[in-house]
């Protein structure tokens, strides 16, 4: 269950955890590496630059968390970016 969110703020589902680099290194748990891309899964109603289901890119340092460790909170202007698989 993902809240609504309010006024700028946008919820990100995070990019699942990578267990092993595409160069076939395999990651410890103990490995500490932020996340950075994740969906979208709800805006407010001041975001008009992104909508749920984009894939987006944001500023590491201006995440808040939420109940699910798979889940943070950004202002809109923390998203750097939407990615396309084109």
């Amino acid at each position: 269950m993902i809240a609504h969110a309010v006024m700028d703020r946008v919820f990100i589902r995070l990019k699942p955890v990578e267990k092993q680099t595409t160069g076939g290194i395999i990651l410890t748990d103990d490995f500490e590496h932020r996340r950075t891309i994740g969906t979208v899964e709800s805006v407010g109603p001041q975001v008009s630059g992104v909508k749920p289901g984009d894939k987006v890119l944001f500023h590491v340092f201006d995440e808040l968390p939420t109940y699910d460790s798979d889940v943070v909170v950004v202002r809109e202007n923390s998203i750097l970016g939407v990615i396309t698989d084109e």
